[in-house]
């Protein structure tokens, strides 16, 4: 928030507000978009809980009052990991149990942890995080009880220099005295993130590597796990294929006996426990009987689940040139999709942010996140200057586009590597993952394709279109004529620079006629690239 002060940012932004809809009107070339300002408190649950609060209270519960404004250009940056899950619909009790039930994306600072008995689902990214913390001081929970339907890939986090304490005092001081430091230190774990992309590739010597890699990981679990948990924590699909945990404290909190993991399924939810079994989820080929149906005390419930990742913009609607629904006509298509995860065709001047298919299994979604920024403003930059009016993507670069990286994805690991995961569709559409490096990612970001967008110059657009080309026609008629001069006459360094002199003053003329015939064009009002 300080940063945000600092840039003046606070004061144009706009809190507890939710967007209902955003409506392009073609007439006027701009999005309509329709806010509700929330109640307060209500901008911290998801829209799911606030859905359940409108249709038991009314919206005067959950909403003060609607707004409408327009603007030239819209940009989404909701991103995909928005929406938690809920509690699943298969396991009966919920609403008869007499503690607290939460979603680790909806942290409840309420609830007190303090002897009671926790009940973690999931064995993602967050829970590794959560889990070992809550049996210590703060928490101090009397027990963890964490269920697992199949191991994760479990890898290192390497610490910071000086350690995590020394490094969160020191760290920004050392960025602000040590010039490049801090683009270093970015460029290192940049360059290590591209070369575990090496792990996700379909050829042999991507399965090569991958092998390499799984046997040092999995010796690191048997060196720090109980030996009890082994089994359970040895997946059965290839390292990649789901998300890996970069882990510094899960696995050697297992050893804590106040924690335990299972894959004991739940059964049911009661007043103060769970019911869990008969049987387990991991490993396949375990005997019912070995595992008999138990009751876990329970006090707390903390949801790790991950999130909705296949409802994209949810629940926000965005009704394009036609009217059409732009979350419905990507399912028309196949599923979630959009040029360089960041437009769709139909839509003029609506910009994603971490839309369909930016997320990546090797890399740090900060990176894929700033390039779509930096590609956005280089239309958003030409729309607000009064250059162009409407960008729209071409249909058809944005469905070759798509077909492209759905025809790759199918040879990667998350979609061959014999697991099931968040990352696509039950109808195989992965919508999530990008299938190139993120050095590809930046190099299409950083240079435009013109010729896959229609573009509608205002006349400025069109002027500056031929200054521009004025000035490139200029620089090589004067670059082509010295190289000759100096090459015909064998001119030296001086007689060079004089012969550009001459040059430069005798192109003036050259450029007022190019002017002259801009003029003439502004007419037409559009131009295209």
């Amino acid at each position: 928030m300080t940063s945000a002060n600092n840039i003046r940012l606070r004061t144009s932004c706009e809190l507890n507000t939710d967007v209902e809809q955003c409506r392009w009107l073609e007439d006027d070339k701009v999005w309509e978009v329709t806010l509700r300002k929330l109640v307060a408190g209500m901008g911290d649950i998801s829209s799911k809980d606030r859905k359940k609060i409108v249709e038991d209270k009314g919206e005067s519960a959950v909403y003060s009052e609607t707004e409408i404004v327009r603007a030239k250009v819209v940009v989404s940056a909701v991103g995909g990991l928005v929406e938690p899950k809920g509690w699943p619909d298969e396991i009966p009790g919920i609403e008869g149990f007499h503690g607290k039930v939460f979603h680790s994306a909806r942290w409840d600072d309420t609830v007190d942890f303090n002897d009671k008995n926790v009940v973690v689902v999931g064995t993602g990214c967050s829970s590794a995080q959560l889990v070992p913390r809550l049996p210590e001081a703060l928490y101090n929970a009397k027990s963890v009880t964490q269920f697992m339907r199949s191991p994760p890939w479990v890898v290192p986090s390497f610490p910071p220099p000086g350690g995590d304490e020394w490094w969160e005092q020191n760290s920004a001081k050392l960025m602000n005295r040590v010039p490049g430091l801090l683009q270093l230190l970015r460029f290192m774990i940049f360059a290590g993130g591209e070369w575990d992309f090496r792990l996700f590739g379909g050829t042999e010597w991507h399965a090569k590597h991958r092998k390499l890699y799984e046997e040092k990981m999995l010796g690191r679990v048997k060196k720090i796990a109980p030996e009890k948990y082994h089994e359970i924590l040895t997946p059965n699909y290839g390292v990649g294929c789901k998300r890996r945990i970069f882990d510094k404290r899960w696995l050697n909190s297992l050893n804590d006996p106040k924690i335990e993991l299972t894959t004991q399924p739940l059964k049911r939810v009661n007043e103060t426990s769970v019911t869990i079994g008969p049987g387990v989820t991991y490993p396949e080929n375990a005997k019912d009987e070995d595992f008999p149906e138990r009751e876990v005390p329970a006090d707390v419930i903390v949801l790790a689940n991950g999130f909705d990742t296949t409802r994209w913009l949810h629940p926000l609607k965005v009704a394009g040139k036609t009217g059409n629904d732009l979350v419905e006509e990507m399912e028309k298509r196949g599923g979630a999709q959009a040029y360089q995860g960041t437009a769709m065709d139909g839509f003029p001047n609506f910009f994603l942010i971490f839309g369909p298919n930016t997320a990546t299994g090797h890399s740090s979604v900060v990176m894929a996140a700033e390039n779509m920024v930096n590609y956005s403003l280089k239309f958003i930059k030409l729309i607000l200057n009064g250059e162009i009016s409407t960008v729209d993507v071409k249909h058809e670069a944005e469905v070759a586009y798509t077909a492209d990286l759905q025809k790759k994805l199918k040879d990667m690991i998350w979609m061959k590597g014999g697991c099931s995961s968040w990352y696509y569709t039950n109808d195989g559409w992965n919508s999530t993952l990008y299938p190139y490096t993120q050095i590809d990612f930046y190099r299409r970001c950083f240079f435009p394709k013109w010729s896959d967008w229609n573009v509608a110059y205002t006349s400025k657009g069109v002027k500056q279109i031929w200054a521009t080309r004025a000035k490139r026609v200029l620089a090589v008629a004067i670059v082509v004529i010295m190289a000759n001069e100096v090459r015909s006459k064998g001119y030296g360094v001086k007689d060079a620079k004089a012969l550009l002199r001459a040059s430069l003053q005798h192109s003036v003329a050259r450029i007022l006629a190019l002017f002259n015939l801009a003029r003439a064009s502004l007419a037409s009002g559009k131009a295209s690239r």
